[in-house]
């Protein structure tokens, strides 16, 4: 019997646990969830043979070394920041581990004692990061196998709400971590290169700079830069490439609109509000206004900003009901990104009903021949409901099945990696596509980073 242990058991780990469990009898698994509250897991597991929970602290040193002792692999779901602890128990019990999250530089410094003990350390393996990764290298193997010559690549993915469930002015709810959608973009300027000129774009301007795409079946959107669409280049291989740009999507307006909140000021977490926890609503908008005797405080976010009140921009503040004097705050010692978060919940937070949506485009400029070619490779998913969203699928799937392959031998190079060898991404892509995740591919005209080529 193969023991998995998955730590963490959020809003992610719903299609992870259920793929393992329908897996369990045949592959002949044993799985253990460790929470600090085992009810999500529960409701999952609807007490599966094969699988248990149990209640975890992951800062329980001996509880958490003596769950993963027992075990043959690890799923780390919890917080990227916190995965470091347990990749060194990992090492120190000689065990496989398996994260959706980015390489951190300290989980990166373990490559080669993962290498000593033969173990694999696959991350990057979910969602943005995760399918990105694969289906992009998947299809520049292919380009590359030709013998082209790779001009263009970009890639863009964004967690939204679903059509059906798509009734507010902003085209937006939070699927995923609310805190982490608010502070998006910050941290140092978006970086990316367009036709072999670097180009970066500040916080403060970030989200005036968008692209946009029309994505099969789907519909027109927008996409903002991520910070650093640079950092990929030597893992794709594409070091000498003259466009490379990675972006977030969004519906269209939506980045116009979340705009003024960067402007006002209202996204920053590097201080807190005095009394934060007794303001209205109305009284966080005015901190962040000039006093005045006279005018209200529509008047002078209208003024500062220069809103037109017949302006949808203006209608999208009134939807939030960000001026109501009677909608307490309640938070203590809170920064201004935690109290407008708050507000935002009230708004953009998933009904029961209510279902999500995942989209990804990637396209891909290359030259062969003497001639330019382009392919444009799109994917939608439709969540289930709420327990079973889009972003649990896209996420858990392939870490799912990833682990799996790793138990089974089929992925077995030892080390810190990422998905990006053919050992790794073929039988995981074509897997994802029993589960209706699969990409639709097709080739365009070859219009380079500006369709009118107007470069500067």
């Amino acid at each position: 019997m193969k023991n998995i242990l998955i730590i963490g058991a959020g809003k992610s780990s719903s299609f992870l646990i259920k793929y393992l469990l329908e897996k369990s009898d045949k592959e002949n698994l044993r799985i253990l969830i460790g929470d600090i509250s085992t009810e999500n897991a529960d409701k999952i597991i609807n007490k599966h043979k094969n699988a248990k929970s149990v209640v975890l602290d992951i800062f329980n040193t001996k509880q958490r070394q003596e769950l993963i002792k027992k075990t043959d692999l690890v799923i780390s779901m919890l917080p990227a920041r916190f995965h470091i602890e347990v990749a060194k128990d990992c090492i120190l019990f000689s065990k496989h581990m398996v994260t959706a999250s980015y390489i951190s530089e300290e989980i990166k410094a373990l490559d080669t004692a993962a290498k000593d003990k033969n173990l694999v350390f696959m991350n990057e393996v979910g969602l943005d990061p995760g399918i990105d990764h694969m289906s992009a290298m998947q299809i520049l193997d292919k380009i590359r196998n030709k013998g082209a010559k790779i001009l263009l690549f970009e890639s863009f993915c964004g967690g939204l709400v679903a059509p059906e469930s798509d009734n507010n002015l902003w085209n937006y709810k939070f699927t995923w971590n609310p805190r982490n959608v608010v502070l998006a973009g910050q941290g140092g300027a978006a970086m990316f290169i367009q036709e072999g000129t670097y180009k970066y774009i500040p916080y403060h301007k970030l989200f005036r700079r968008t692209e946009f795409l029309n994505i099969s079946d789907s519909g027109k959107f927008e996409a903002y830069a991520n910070r650093d669409s640079l950092k990929y280049r030597s893992v794709y291989g594409l070091d000498n490439i003259p466009t490379m740009y990675r972006g977030t999507i969004r519906k269209v307006g939506f980045s116009r609109a979340w705009n003024i909140f960067v402007q006002l000021g209202m996204t920053d977490d590097s201080y807190t509000i005095e009394d934060s926890e007794n303001m209205s609503y109305r009284d966080f908008v005015n901190l962040f206004l000039a006093y005045s005797p006279s005018d209200s405080v529509e008047l002078k976010l209208r003024s500062y900003l220069k809103i037109d009140q017949d302006d949808v921009m203006w209608e999208k503040l009134i939807e939030l009901d960000i001026f109501n004097s009677k909608k307490q705050i309640g938070l203590k010692n809170a920064t201004p990104a935690q109290m407008l978060q708050k507000i935002l919940q009230d708004s953009w937070t998933l009904q029961e009903e209510d279902k999500d949506m995942i989209v990804m485009q990637h396209l891909f400029g290359y030259e062969i021949d003497g001639k330019k070619h382009q392919i444009e490779s799109s994917l939608t998913v439709i969540g289930e409901n709420q327990t079973y969203t889009a972003m649990a699928k896209t996420v858990g799937l392939p870490v799912g099945i990833a682990a799996l392959k790793i138990l089974k031998g089929e992925i077995k190079t030892p080390g810190v990696q990422l998905p990006i060898t053919k050992e790794i991404y073929e039988p995981i892509l074509k897997e994802l596509e029993n589960y209706g995740i699969k990409f639709t591919e097709k080739q365009v005209p070859y219009l380079g980073y500006n369709p009118n080529h107007v470069f500067g």
